[in-house]
């Protein structure tokens, strides 16, 4: 009888379930605000992406318009990877003083004085003036976008968003591509004006829509604003909770007591950027160096297995294979902006539901096996030279098809999205800055040592010295890049300092996080043992 009446009261003494506990969860919503900010803050990269695939075409024409050397054009296309740091050694204090928002103006506004300068080029000279304001704007657009659109985006959709600048870098590509193709059957004279002269039309749409997105909740922080940062985050946020949380996160951050719901607050100098270079550079952390670490090396191998150097050249390739029609060449450089522009929006919908680290390692395996093949067959082709190998054209397509699939499937967009994401708010601006710097030198030297490399050691080789980089690169993202789908911008400061032990601070945080949702109970002696393990 005893043992019947406990067992009445264990059961009462449970929560009875409804039909609704059995119903599916729901998923969330996306944040519709907050994807419409990201995008046209994230549009600025078209500039670039539609530089580099407009170039790609028209250089055949320059070359034989201004009848310049190799040399030179190895010069003008890559050197606007040079003048872009620049603008990113710029960006980050600008945006620190004028805003996100506005420094994304400058960009747009930088750009089209650029492009405009181009178009009306009557010699090398001119041109190169045009080539250095653009790089100026180019700076600055790759350096604030994936900033702004990864404060501005809720944790839930982070990677979605954040990644939307290389999207549109590649959106830019085809661009080009396009364009170049385009204007293929203009006079030789007057094609390639035309070909970079139309980049200044985006430029000036993209300026004044960005006028209507709301500044960054980050930026209003730190400027002591908080009643506005707070109805930011209010449109941006997946739910009220979120919200709150999020800007006390970021009141933490900037120094400001929890206590403290004033509209208007005073700000220390330290959230405002002061002494931001000397703990990047001069005392960093532990923690500081490891995220610094992690964007500079992330940006390096990104560019140095050879991305920027296939897309400017991918004529060139295609010529060395087989293929000798300018207008078939323009037509396959087509199909590379195509793959480009597919893969890379197949990747924002993986992001954050696979991770960075998975889609990571899987894309630049794929890209050193691309490269190996491409090497092969160019080797053969060097072999066979002056007979026309129809598989080895075919062969050749395949693999810089695979090789962009796979770049734009992982390391392109997660290179933006990790690099903004890891470093904490007070050094953001400028630490994102130094990445996209590394970014730019490494697209610059690559692009301007291609033609010069493959003369010396054979097209075929240069694609084995990129497969090889690739190779170390792998390497350095398994072992000293953490996995962080998930977590907060303010967990990063836990996440990282570990170098390549970060495996336990990530062990750490996954507890807590199962604790925070009542996954452990830690009533019950196994899972608090668990815990403390």
């Amino acid at each position: 009888m005893t043992d019947r009446t406990t067992d009445d009261n264990t059961v009462s003494s449970q929560p009875q379930k409804t039909i609704a506990d059995f119903d599916p969860p729901q998923k969330p919503k996306r944040n519709k605000y907050a994807f419409a900010c990201a995008i046209l803050a994230s549009m600025t990269s078209i500039l670039m992406g539609y530089d580099i695939g407009v170039m790609s075409g028209a250089s055949i024409y320059i070359e034989k318009d201004l009848k310049v050397t190799d040399t030179q054009i190895e010069i003008m296309i890559g050197v606007i990877e040079i003048y872009s740091l620049i603008g990113s050694a710029m960006a980050g204090k600008t945006s620190d003083w004028v805003g996100r928002r506005y420094t994304i103006v400058i960009s747009g506004a930088i750009f089209f004085i650029g492009a405009i300068l181009m178009g009306f080029s009557t010699n090398y000279t001119f041109l190169m003036c045009g080539r250095f304001v653009a790089g100026i704007g180019v700076g600055y657009a790759l350096t604030i976008a994936p900033v702004y659109s990864a404060e501005v985006s809720p944790t839930s959709s982070r990677g979605f968003l954040t990644s939307f600048p290389e999207v549109f870098v590649n959106i830019g590509i085809l661009l080009g591509y396009l364009s170049n193709y385009a204007f293929s059957f203009c006079p030789l004279d007057l094609g390639w004006r035309l070909m970079l002269g139309v980049g200044a039309i985006p430029s000036v749409g993209l300026a004044v829509g960005v006028l209507a997105m709301p500044e960054s909740p980050r930026w209003l922080v730190m400027q002591g604003r908080l009643g506005e940062a707070k109805r930011v985050l209010d449109r941006t946020s997946d739910s009220k909770e979120e919200s709150m949380l999020r800007l006390a996160d970021i009141k933490e951050a900037a120094g400001i007591p929890e206590e403290c719901n004033d509209d208007i607050v005073q700000v220390s100098g330290h959230s405002h950027g002061e002494g931001v270079w000397k703990e990047l550079l001069v005392h960093p952390t532990p923690t500081v160096r490891h995220i610094l670490i992690a964007a500079i090396g992330f940006h390096f191998f990104q560019q140095a297995s050879g991305i920027d150097a296939l897309v400017l050249y991918s004529p060139r390739v295609f010529a060395k294979a087989g293929i000798t029609s300018t207008n078939q060449l323009l037509l396959c450089t087509v199909g590379v902006g195509l793959s480009k522009t597919v893969f890379t929006l197949v990747a924002t919908f993986f992001l954050d539901r696979v991770g960075r680290r998975p889609l990571l390692l899987t894309s630049m395996a794929g890209m050193v096996g691309a490269l190996v093949c491409l090497g092969t067959s160019l080797t053969m082709v060097d072999q066979h030279e002056g007979v026309r190998m129809t598989w080895a054209v075919i062969l050749c397509l395949c693999c810089v098809l695979a090789y962009v699939g796979f770049f734009s499937s992982g390391i392109g967009p997660i290179a933006w999205v990790y690099s903004s994401e890891i470093f904490p708010l007070r050094l953001r601006a400028q630490g994102c800055g130094m990445g996209v710097a590394v970014n730019r030198l490494m697209s610059g030297i690559l692009s301007m040592t291609f033609i010069s490399l493959y003369k010396a050691i054979t097209m075929g080789g240069t694609f084995f010295l990129y497969a090889a980089i690739g190779t170390v690169g792998w390497i350095f993202f398994f072992t000293m890049l953490p996995e962080t789908q998930g977590r907060t911008l303010e967990d990063m400061e836990v996440l990282f300092g570990k170098f390549h032990k970060w495996r336990k601070a990530n062990k750490l945080l996954e507890k807590k996080k199962r604790v925070a949702h009542g996954d452990i109970g830690t009533s019950d002696p196994d899972n608090r043992a668990h815990l403390l393990a």
